[in-house]
């Protein structure tokens, strides 16, 4: 078949096997289409009271939110607390996804807090030098703090470690009473999405994941 040239890839006749097919390569013999999935890279303004995962038997989902027929391919390019708010990523690309998720690529991540307590300019020297959480035994990167108000700030990490916000103002005593991703990245949560809206990525924010 492929000496006789029958063969599609990607819509050119293809006469060697040693070419690659990815995942999302279009493959057809003699008219049947055997795979012609899409890559799909989607932003979703997550609200409050919504689960990061593709079921639960009890919450929302961030995938109910979802309303494409390929929903079902989709999984998260990492998550947010339940009632975390802002920027959330959802594609059918693996590579992708683990590209944005990986510890090791450092992507930063913005978000805007609000706290029950004042955060004073300790907290941004702190943050820079790093917090040590003593159960894992382990010093956090870096981080940027830049005040708002009196108890806003929009804080930049480098990582993704368990309610790691949280516990990095829970150094201080102070709670965290909101939260709300702005940026992955270069990817920048779109203002005109309410909560619960979603949108797909452009081309050049979705090859900003190098």
């Amino acid at each position: 078949m492929l000496a006789q040239r029958r063969i599609l890839l990607n819509d050119v006749a293809v006469d060697c096997g040693r070419r690659h097919i990815s995942g999302f390569c279009r493959v057809e013999v003699e008219g049947r289409v055997l795979q012609a999935r899409q890559p799909v890279y989607l932003m979703l303004h997550k609200p409050r009271g919504c689960v990061s995962a593709t079921t639960d038997s009890r919450n929302t989902t961030v995938l109910d939110l979802v309303d494409l027929p390929s929903k079902g391919q989709l999984h998260l390019a990492g998550r947010l607390d339940f009632n975390t708010t802002g920027l959330l990523l959802l594609t059918n690309d693996g590579n992708w996804s683990r590209r944005v998720t990986l510890p090791q690529q450092k992507i930063p991540k913005t978000y805007r807090v609000e706290t029950r307590d004042e955060i004073t300019a300790e907290y941004a020297e702190k943050f820079a030098a790093g917090i040590h959480f003593r159960y894992e035994n382990l010093t956090t990167l870096p981080a940027e703090l830049k005040l708002l108000s009196a108890t806003t700030a929009e804080i930049t990490i480098h990582e993704g470690r368990y309610h790691q916000i949280k516990r990095m103002f829970g150094f201080f005593q102070n709670e965290v009473i909101g939260l709300h991703r702005l940026s992955m990245g270069s990817i920048v949560l779109d203002e005109s999405l309410g909560p619960g809206e979603y949108r797909h990525l452009t081309t050049m924010e979705a090859a900003s994941v190098a």
